[in-house]
């Protein structure tokens, strides 16, 4: 990850305030053997009140409905449970929500997987499947929620206002819908909802990301464990947390085999990330979004690669911009504006060129 997002709070977030008592205060509480029925809500006026409407109100919507008969349905399941079972489910849930020492690493992070439930609790696990990944992209439109929690139209108007870089930061190369664009960017379920149980909703585990980042690269990938090996294993890897306080600048250096730019290939082309002190976070995330291969793609044939040297080699018949000017040019504006017009990148890739001593073939002396 290029660099973090700052994270905005939002009345959003009573949706996993409600999903928080749901868990801790009725599903962990069922073992003592109360009725399921609304008076469970007491101590959450506002959910009490969306129970009541979805468990029995005959104009209630389908999906309400369904919510309401999942709460249930769960509760049930977790009536048998032993106190040591319940435990387990609570170190589970807290695991998956405590994103920051996820994204770390922490081994002290009991991290879920329905795949780890279904293991020993095949219905429930189940269950839980079926509430908690349709629980984002069908629920939150409607009417008794959207009253009590907000709209996540508003929330991205609201984050995309503070964190207005304009790119992706996962990527850096593409740029993100805005406060001036109609539409926006999908929100991506960093630890998938499709692997992770408890944290659909939670929303420092959904994060914007372009279309090619979150659909064509990241999809339903696991970042949090390293692909299979030969032998089928996995382990835990850091990842970058896009929402840590802690700033941090990613290092890139480009290298080439030759100049030719026509035939320039991505096997021609090195890349080294840093700092060192990242190297996991690095290599996990190059991993996710396929970092190596999108960005030597952008260098080769007739994309930003020839374009940029183009640029400079122009300037320098045409104008007489020597181009050791023009790099010192784009150092400021990398310094100033990273993400404009990809500078994180074109400067390395065109240090790369000047390292190869191409500008000075072409019968200019550099700059005195």
């Amino acid at each position: 990850m290029l660099f973090p997002y700052t994270y905005v709070p939002h009345q959003m977030e009573k949706m996993h305030e409600f999903i928080d008592f749901i868990f801790f205060e009725v599903w962990c509480k069922a073992p003592i053997g109360l009725i399921f029925c609304p008076d469970l809500f007491e101590g959450n006026p506002d959910l009490k009140s969306v129970m009541s409407e979805f468990g029995f109100s005959a104009t209630a919507p389908n999906r309400g409905k369904s919510f309401y008969k999942g709460v249930k349905r769960i509760y049930e399941l977790f009536a048998p449970l032993s106190t040591q079972e319940i435990d387990r489910f609570r170190d589970w849930y807290r695991g998956n929500n405590d994103l920051e020492k996820v994204c770390a690493n922490d081994p002290a992070i009991q991290l879920a997987r329905y795949a780890d439930i279904v293991a020993t609790h095949e219905e429930l696990g189940d269950e839980l499947g079926m509430f908690f990944k349709d629980l984002y992209s069908s629920l939150l439109s409607l009417a008794a929620l959207r009253a009590k929690i907000g709209d996540v139209d508003d929330h991205y108007q609201a984050f995309v206002s503070t964190n207005n870089v304009g790119k992706c930061p996962f990527c850096g190369i593409n740029d993100m819908l805005g406060k001036y664009n109609n539409k926006r960017e999908a929100y991506d379920h960093y630890l998938p909802k499709a692997l992770y149980p408890f944290n659909s909703i939670n929303f420092k585990n959904l994060v914007p990301a372009c279309h090619h980042c979150n659909s064509s690269y990241k999809t339903s990938q696991d970042p949090a464990y390293t692909p299979k090996d030969p032998a089928g294993a996995v382990q835990r890897r850091a990842i970058f947390y896009p929402y840590t306080a802690t700033p941090y600048i990613i290092e890139l250096q480009v290298a080439l085999q030759h100049s030719d730019i026509a035939n320039l290939t991505p096997a021609d082309i090195d890349l080294q990330f840093g700092p060192p002190i990242l190297s996991e976070k690095i290599d996990t995330w190059k991993d996710v979004y396929g970092i190596e291969e999108r960005y030597k793609a952008k260098l080769c044939g007739d994309n930003d690669g020839k374009y940029w040297l183009t640029q400079v080699l122009d300037e320098w018949q045409e104008d007489g911009r020597r181009p050791a000017d023009y790099l010192a040019t784009l150092a400021r504006q990398t310094q100033e504006r990273p993400y404009a017009e990809c500078n994180f990148l074109k400067k390395p890739f065109l240090d790369a060129y000047q390292k190869l001593g191409l500008f000075e073939k072409e019968g200019v002396p550099p700059a005195e």
